[in-house]
């Protein structure tokens, strides 16, 4: 079956669910994984590329086709990783893009540290909170990450004084990820910086390096 096929058949089963929850969008990716297999990477990547261009469902299926293909992520270089983020504009979208396809693909050594720290200075700030949500591969255990904090902390360094929300709570989060594998790396790194820190970032790392957890959990009353 040639790629077009596939898209079109993707498409239509997405359309055709009875209700677009996560068990069920993730239940047609699964089938579509399996007939896909044996399809050379390239192949893939070019599906989905065509996906991306469609619904933010779509897209955040075309992410996971490639990921959970046997010789795709390995495919991934800078110029299909650029690519492949075309069009990120959304929460969901951004978060599944770095974490699926250019943190894993940076984490390995097949996009260099230069295009996640070029992401940084975009005008874009889709494409800031994907530079700094790309880290997240690199320490998040579940998604093979061992803990690199020299890397993670490079990249935290850029926009330490970025006030967006959307990057604010990047860093936050790539921060308080390292912290399960490098606490006295964030807390050197938090202690440094602390003057320039956005007080969400101080106050949710701290109370994570503090207590384990992001937010103090609601009393019942």
């Amino acid at each position: 079956m040639v790629r077009s096929d596939f898209k079109l058949e993707i498409v239509k089963a997405l359309d055709e669910l009875p209700l677009a929850n996560v068990p069920n969008i993730r239940k047609v990716r699964r089938e579509f994984s399996k007939r896909i297999t044996t399809l050379p990477a390239r192949n893939v990547i070019e599906l989905a590329l065509d996906l991306i261009n469609g619904s933010l469902i779509q897209r955040l299926v075309a992410y996971e086709l490639v990921l959970e293909h046997p010789f795709a992520p390995s495919s991934l270089n800078s110029r299909n990783v650029k690519l492949l983020g075309n069009g990120i504009d959304s929460w969901a979208a951004v978060d599944t893009f770095a974490c699926y396809i250019s943190g894993p693909a940076w984490r390995e050594g097949q996009i260099p540290d230069s295009q996640i720290i070029s992401w940084l200075h975009s005008k874009d700030r889709w494409w800031r909170r994907a530079g700094v949500v790309s880290t997240i591969a690199l320490n998040n255990k579940a998604r093979g990450g061992d803990g690199d904090s020299e890397r993670t902390l490079q990249i935290c360094k850029v926009v330490v004084d970025d006030r967006d929300d959307m990057v604010v709570k990047a860093l936050s989060w790539a921060l308080r990820e390292l912290s399960k594998k490098e606490k006295v790396a964030v807390e050197t790194f938090i202690a440094e910086y602390e003057k320039r820190f956005a007080p969400r970032v101080l106050r949710e790392v701290r109370y994570k390096l503090q207590t384990g957890l992001k937010t103090p959990k609601l009393r019942r009353t």
